[in-house]
């Protein structure tokens, strides 16, 4: 059986990288994947926790971040779209207005 403090430590690093990745990158697709990847250690923690207590709280509301990561992601990928067919670029350094 792996130990309650090797989930947590590995969803530490999952969430470092994903803050590591929003505040240095500026694409804005990677830093929705950074996002992604943060919400992901969220439910790494939530479902090691809900197993260690014997609950289902955990793995419930695990699901329901699923869905909103899942809305978060078509929603940014529309917008992405828009802002690349208005402004030929993904860098958030060149979109500076947001009026077309």
């Amino acid at each position: 059986m792996i130990p309650l403090s090797w989930y947590m430590v590995l969803a530490t690093i999952l969430f470092s990288i994903g803050i590591y990745g929003v505040l240095v990158r500026r694409n804005i697709i990677i830093m929705f994947l950074s996002i992604e990847l943060m919400l992901n250690a969220v439910n790494l923690n939530l479902v090691a926790m809900s197993h260690y207590l014997d609950s289902l709280r955990g793995q419930s509301f695990t699901f329901f971040i699923i869905t909103v990561a899942a809305a978060e992601a078509a929603i940014g990928l529309g917008l992405v779209i828009v802002l690349f067919r208005n402004k030929k670029t993904v860098y958030v350094d060149h979109i500076n207005e947001l009026k077309g």
